[in-house]
């Protein structure tokens, strides 16, 4: 019998420990994207952000800024009315 490998993905082990945290719960559509860009254009490339959001907007906001600014969304889960997304920096 061989051993295999688990599947390897792109986020990484410590994904809950991101290089940076973000807190923009309570605020409305733009702000929380708005405030994530500010936050990861100071980040290095490569680097994890997470950000906590309370906006059900969010989720659909984070998705279309991912895609638009080339930043990597690794996650957009939901945990009650707190919404959490890590999103790596592009390099």
């Amino acid at each position: 019998m061989t051993k295999t490998e688990p599947p390897t993905d792109s986020i990484r082990r410590d994904q809950d420990l991101p290089d940076q945290s973000l807190d923009v719960t309570g605020l409305k559509c733009p702000l929380p994207v708005l405030k994530a860009r500010k936050a990861l254009s100071g980040m290095a490339a490569g680097t994890v952000l997470e950000v906590l959001a309370t906006d059900p907007a969010a989720t659909l906001d984070f998705r279309h800024f991912s895609k638009q600014s080339g930043h990597e969304l690794l996650l957009s889960e939901a945990e009650g009315e707190v919404l959490r997304f890590l999103l790596r920096r592009a390099g």
